[in-house]
């Protein structure tokens, strides 16, 4: 992994290996980022995506392996009990054109991943909304 600072952006290359949240949230302890935007591309060979079920207040999660192109990873970056909060959402495609997406539970880079996190001044917390068991922003 490496990545510069440019202004109020992060640039980040990931590589083969390394998972995708906790290198994303050792940036932001590192950089102090308490409020940002990013998006990204790249290649993985372990994805874990979900989808929230409003009802039931749970995610059901799929794992997938394989050889997938990231064709489009975006989200938000803010705080949870004084730490970093990560919500992203990822869909990949595979060598058929075969898509599988979802919010991000984890990620293996299989070749790179390209990502630009976009600082913002101020920042923003969670709180549990109590009618749909999410954490929403809470400004």
């Amino acid at each position: 992994m490496d990545y510069r600072r440019f202004g109020n952006t992060i640039m980040i290359r990931m590589d083969p290996g390394e998972e995708i949240l906790s290198t994303l949230t050792g940036i932001c302890r590192k950089e102090k980022v308490r409020l940002g935007h990013l998006s990204a591309l790249g290649a993985a060979d372990y994805l874990e995506l979900g989808v929230y079920d409003v009802s039931e207040h749970v995610y059901h999660k799929e794992q997938y392996t394989g050889a997938y192109e990231i064709t489009s990873l975006f989200g938000t970056v803010s705080e949870k009990d004084d730490d970093v909060y990560l919500h992203l959402h990822l869909t990949a495609s595979t060598l058929h054109g075969e898509t599988v997406g979802g919010h991000l539970s984890a990620a293996r880079i299989s070749g790179t991943c390209e990502m630009a996190l976009t600082v913002l001044d101020g920042s923003a917390d969670r709180r549990k909304n109590e009618l749909t068991g999410l954490n929403d922003l809470n400004f």
